[in-house]
């Protein structure tokens, strides 16, 4: 039977077994945190005998942690995080500063909605720190769990995202293909999303919610998904190559008004209704708010409404 660990284990322990579990070596994870080999191996194992399980398995390449491993170097992960985060609201605290919030953010919320958000919160707490990190749902909420963001913004995945994660939505969205200005299928009379299959496609990656989606809508009209020729969930990118060619990509709405308002782009008009999805806000279930980041979760519920 597994101890009761809170008194077992300390920040020091904790820090190893994430330590070896990144490093996935003795050897390194004693690099990194100042200990020689054998100091690591006979902290590793005081570590297993006080949980009484096999944390790591020994291999010819170094170490792999096992499923107790997994579960400990998770939570491992998160208490570091929140002291990390607790020394540091104290330090905001005793200095004055405006504190600081980790979000991260989808393209669909990145454009318009999480700027109109920060800004009107520096507005009023101009020492605000905003951290801002870009990706999908498949590598935001990782961090999310971790620790490493405070919270996510932006379209809330097709599927749970699992236990431990509570989700608010904010506002709908959906998606627009999108061209170049002067793009050839601009003068044709009637569109359907069968007069585009002969032409390529900047597509999400395939592990995201939405290019499921695209896919979809090609489906449900009995037609093969689009043939692609760059997968890519950057926007500058994708907007170089939709300048320069004639790729046809899919952009949440906000960020096609926005380019198409700019000249940029061209709006095609056939509908996707299976990308609808809501906007919303991912936080842990379990965690604790800093008021930073409580600040700028009321101005983005603002922004939405």
């Amino acid at each position: 039977m597994t101890p009761n660990l809170e008194t077992r284990l300390g920040p020091r322990a904790l820090r190893l077994v994430e330590t070896i579990a990144r490093e996935g070596s003795l050897l390194r994870a004693g690099q990194s945190v100042g200990l020689s080999q054998s100091a690591v191996t006979k902290a590793l194992q005081d570590i297993e005998a006080t949980c009484g399980l096999q944390l790591f398995e020994r291999t010819n390449r170094g170490v792999r942690t096992t499923p107790y491993g997994e579960v400990l170097v998770a939570h491992a992960r998160l208490i570091l995080t929140q002291l990390r985060h607790a020394g540091q609201e104290l330090a905001d605290l005793q200095s004055g500063a405006g504190g600081r919030v980790a979000v991260g953010t989808l393209v669909s919320a990145a454009v318009a909605l999480l700027p109109a958000a920060i800004a009107e919160v520096q507005a009023t707490r101009p020492n605000l720190t905003v951290k801002i990190v870009e990706g999908t749902n498949d590598t935001l909420l990782p961090l999310l769990r971790s620790g490493e963001l405070d919270l996510v913004v932006g379209r809330l995945p097709a599927l749970s995202s699992g236990q431990g994660i509570a989700e608010e939505v904010l506002c709908d969205d959906y998606a627009q293909i999108v061209v170049r200005s002067g793009h050839p299928l601009l003068a044709r009379p009637a569109l359907a999303l069968g007069d585009l299959l002969d032409w390529r496609w900047i597509l999400p990656r395939e592990e995201t919610s939405l290019r499921r989606q695209i896919e979809e809508a090609f489906r449900l009209q009995g037609l093969p998904p689009p043939s692609y020729g760059v997968e890519s969930v950057s926007v500058l990118a994708n907007r170089a190559l939709i300048l320069r060619s004639d790729y046809l990509a899919v952009w949440p709405v906000q960020l096609a008004r926005a380019e198409a308002e700019r000249g940029l782009v061209e709006i095609l008009p056939i509908a996707l209704p299976t990308t609808a999805r809501p906007i919303g806000i991912s936080t842990r279930r379990e965690g604790r708010l800093s008021p930073a980041a409580a600040l700028l979760i009321a101005a983005l519920r603002q922004e939405a409404g």
